[in-house]
This record gives structure tokens, C-alpha cells and sequence, in this order.
């Protein structure tokens, strides 16, 4: 991050202190960034090209910014504002819908307004800074565990080193259909843009068309769609051009349309679910399953189901990259039943191992698998599956030791992006430490429920006791595991109980 982003953040989040004395949360004080920042950017912008802008007016920065606008009358103001907003269209009702205002000091948000927004010249500042310093309030409400915002952002240097080994081209729509705050769309978007001379057509493209991405949560998708218009993508507030980002279960319906690339890590939590209210008033979570004639089998195990989605999401020939956890890779039933017709029907070439200690969201073992979609044939597209594995004697953490891009330099080495086909393994009986080897499709076959779940290194930590990690990244791993197998229990006593109402139902 550049010293000029670095110091908007501190600016911006020193202020999110006072407030949490209010009572707001990071998430909270981000939302209210992320409205008073679009206001504040749509004004600058009107005043610097003389273009009407698409706020409608009373509502506008200048309105909430006049000398005489304060306590209560500021208040309603705000509220108005954001409510008129709520039901525009277009970019507007993105970053807007079911806007609320949280700040319920008129001194304090007054504050906001003039002292910490007011005083930048953000249109001033490139590209570059806006959203670098936007990303770092991002990160900064990540690491906050108690908001459970973790599960929405993917470390970047893991995402860069994702999007280098699928390269993204020039013309080719991508897409995130579980995008959270929009990492994976943004870095795609990136490497487009710094690795290609492109023309007036391809930035266009690139800008209004080639991004496409789905988030659930209304609230973090406005934090999406802001992350990416302060990158300079997607409209400026007009209806010209559709938004990048739609609020929607990407897993509803079958895909309207076909990507020629796919890059996403799905939500945490293994089951889909939904909350209903029952006849005597009280809430209960029911498990959650999508009966689609393109998915090979139906289930709530909310992964598999993004496996099976992002398939069908793909142009043949089209490339995917997901995010799974450990037990998508050797799970059975429906696990086994996905697995084998996704080797069959695509073309499974890579498997990453990831280390633990890496996500915001604790007690997470999970994978990145690389596969292409292929036409229909008679024998299966997958012959050689491609394990690296970033696990086995790797440790590292948020604070003291956290990962970064040039970790996953000798991995995107062996991956060869464009020329997968001449790749070399570091494995071998003479190199037994090597982390890049292959294994057959009739190896993967033989194996039990065709698990993916491939290793082979010595654990040093269980072998030699002088080689035991420190005591806190021990004690860390110990909890992730705990955490995991937690997760795991609830799952299983969610579905027991959703069995035994389906049965006491039945009685009566």
C-alpha cells in the first residue's frame, strides 16, 4: 500500500475508535463510509466535468455539507437521503439498498461529513490510492473476529497468485459468483490491465462488461460494488451500463449465460441454510438443497453445490479456480458422486494444497482446484492431476508471520500459465521432499471414494520433536483443528435434529 493510501486508512479508521464508543460496529462504520464516500465522489466529479450528476437533487454532498446543516436536521437529512437513494436503480441502488444510518450522534456524523470525508479531494487522487486505501479499510474490518467479515475476504497475495496462473485475457468475461468484497474480481481486472497494450474497445470492455460478480449478503455487496467503482470500475451512477454486482444466490437458477473464466472461494460452513419461522413462533434453520437439472446430484453441502454451479457457469473450454475446503476433495455420497463427474467432465489439472493460518476465518484446511471445462466425450478429460502441496511443514499466521505473494512463486513456477502442458515434477524417489508431483487418473480412480485429499511429504513436527513449530503457531494450529471439527459436530447435529422434527411431524 502506497504511503498516500496508508494514510487515508489511518486517517478514516482512527475515527472508527470514537465511534465504536456508540456503539457501531467496523462493519457499521464502513457502510457509512462507503455512502458518504460515493456522495462526496459523485459531487467532485459533477463539479469537474460539468456533467449533471445522478444524485437526485437535495440529497446531494453539497446539501449535507451546507454550513447550516447540523443536529437533528443533519440527522434527517442523512436518513432521507439514503432511503431516496435505496430505491434508485443502477449503481446507485447497489451501494444504496436498504441503506441505514447507524451513526446516531448529529455531532459526531457532522464530523465525519466535514473533518474527515469533506477535507479530501478525492477525485483528485488516482485510481490507485481510492482503492487502495478503500481495500485496506476492508482488511482492517476483516481481521475484526467478533464481525465474522473474514469469511468475505480472501488474502490478497493468495488471490494474485491464483489469478497469475489462470490468466485472464483481453474480450473474456470473468466471473466471481460468490464475490464477497470483490478481491478476486479486482485482481482479475488488474493483470488485464498491466499485462496487455490494450485498445480503446478492450478497456471498455474491461471497465463495463468483462466482470461479472454475485454476493448474497446485500451488505457486503454494496462494500463490493464500492470497492470496484473506486477502482474505476463499472458506471459512474448512470443506467447506461449494467453493474458488475448483483445481490442474489448464485446457486437459485441455472446460468443465464456462460464465462470463459470462473475465480471464487465460496463461503465458509459446509451446509446451506435457511431461517423459518415455525406455527408456534419460534425460529429453526432448515438444511437448504437445489433441485437443478444441470447439477449431477442434489445436496446442501453448500460447496459441492458451488462445484457443481460454477460447471455449469462455464463456456466450454472456459477455466475455473476454486477455493474448497478439505472435505469437498474426500467426502462420500454426494462428494464422491460430484467428484467423479467433474474429472470426467472437465479437465482437472491442478491441485494446491493451502497452508493453515492464512484466513481471516479460523479453523479452515482448504484447496484451490484448477479445472477447464470440456466438450461431451466417451472417455473421461481428466489423465493427470497436478498436486502442490503448500501445507505439509508450513506455518504461517495474520500477525507475526503472515503470507505473502512471494510464497507462491515456486507454485506458479511449476504451474507453467500458458504452458501447463511441459510441466516438470520436483517429486521424485532421489527428491522425496519435492511439493509438486503428479498422480494418474486411474491412480485417482483406485483410490477410495476417489479422494483428492493427496499427500505425501513427512510431517517434521511428527517425527523429531526439535523441529516442532513455535509454541503460538502450535497452539493455533490446535485450535483451527478444533475449530474445524466443531464446525463439523454442528453440521451433524443440525441435520439430526432437522430428522427428528421430519419424524415427530410425521407422528402427528
Amino acid at each position: 500500500m502506497s504511503d498516500a493510501a496508508n494514510r487515508i486508512v489511518q486517517k478514516l479508521w482512527s475515527y472508527c475508535h470514537v465511534l465504536r464508543d456508540d456503539g457501531l460496529s467496523y462493519q457499521d462504520y464502513l457502510e457509512q463510509l462507503t455512502f458518504l464516500l460515493f456522495l462526496k465522489m459523485a459531487d467532485e466529479r459533477a463539479q469537474l466535468t460539468g456533467e449533471e450528476q445522478p444524485i437526485p437533487e437535495g440529497h446531494r454532498w453539497g446539501d449535507l455539507a451546507a454550513p447550516q446543516m447540523e443536529g437533528v436536521e443533519l440527522e434527517q437529512l442523512y436518513r432521507r437521503t439514503l432511503n431516496v437513494l435505496g430505491k434508485e436503480g443502477g449503481m446507485l441502488g447497489l451501494i444504496f439498498e436498504k441503506a441505514q444510518n447507524k451513526i446516531q450522534d448529529p455531532a459526531r456524523l457532522r464530523q465525519l461529513v466535514v473533518e474527515l470525508i469533506g477535507k479530501e479531494n478525492w477525485s483528485a487522487m488516482s485510481a490507485d490510492v481510492k482503492g487502495d486505501a478503500y481495500e485496506g479499510l476492508l482488511e482492517r474490518n476483516a481481521q475484526d473476529t467478533k464481525s465474522g467479515a473474514g469469511q468475505y475476504f480472501t488474502p490478497r497475495p493468495l488471490i494474485d497468485g491464483i489469478v497469475a496462473c489462470v490468466r485472464p485475457q483481453p474480450g473474456e468475461v470473468i466471473a466471481d459468483p460468490a464475490c464477497g468484497t470483490g478481491g478476486f474480481l479486482l485482481s482479475a481486472y488488474e493483470f488485464v490491465q498491466h499485462n496487455h497494450q490494450l485498445d480503446r474497445d478492450q478497456k471498455r470492455h474491461l471497465r463495463f462488461e468483462a466482470l461479472r460478480g454475485t454476493e448474497l449478503v446485500p451488505n457486503v455487496a454494496r462494500l463490493c460494488g464500492m470497492n470496484l467503482y473506486l477502482h474505476g470500475i463499472g458506471p459512474d451512477g448512470d443506467h447506461q451500463h449494467d453493474v458488475p454486482i448483483r445481490t442474489d444466490d448464485a446457486l437459485r437458477d441455472e446460468p443465464s449465460s456462460r464465462v470463459d473464466v470462473v475465480i471464487t472461494n465460496p463461503p465458509f460452513g459446509k451446509k446451506s441454510s435457511i431461517t423459518i419461522v415455525n406455527d408456534d413462533g419460534d425460529s429453526e434453520r432448515q438444511a437448504l438443497t437445489y433441485n437443478r437439472p444441470d447439477f449431477w446430484t442434489t445436496t446442501s453441502n453448500k460447496q459441492l453445490n458451488f462445484v457443481q454451479h460454477i460447471k455449469s457457469l462455464l463456456k466450454i473450454h472456459g477455466r475455473a479456480a476454486v477455493v474448497l475446503p478439505d472435505n469437498v476433495l474426500f467426502e462420500g455420497g454426494a462428494g464422491e458422486t460430484v467428484r467423479r463427474n467433474l474429472l470426467r467432465e472437465c479437465e482437472v489439472h491442478t491441485l494446491l494444497r493451502l497452508p493453515t493460518g492464512i484466513f481471516y476465518a479460523q479453523g479452515v484446511k482448504a484447496n484451490v482446484l484448477f479445472f477447464d471445462r470440456r466438450p461431451g466425450a466417451d472417455t473421461p478429460w481428466t489423465k493427470t492431476l497436478w498436486v502442490y502441496d503448500l501445507r505439509t511443514n508450513k506455518h504461517f499466521t495474520l500477525k507475526t508471520k503472515r503470507m505473502v505473494r512471494a510464497d507462491l512463486d515456486e507454485f506458479v513456477a511449476c504451474y507453467r500459465p500458458g504452458d501447463r502442458h511441459n510441466r516438470e515434477a520436483t517429486w521424485s524417489e532421489a527428491n522425496p521432499e519435492g511439493r509438486w508431483r503428479s498422480f494418474s487418473y486411474e491412480e485417482i480412480l483406485a483410490r477410495d471414494k476417489v479422494s483428492l485429499d493427496l499427500f505425501w511429504l513427512r510431517d517434521e513436527s511428527l517425527e523429531d520433536s526439535a523441529n516442532l513449530p513455535d509454541p503460538h503457531l502450535l497452539a493455533q494450529e490446535i485450535a483451527d483443528d478444533l475449530r474445524s471439527a466443531l464446525a463439523q459436530i454442528e453440521d451433524v447435529l443440525g441435520d439430526l435434529e432437522q430428522r427428528v422434527g421430519a419424524h415427530e411431524l410425521e407422528e402427528e
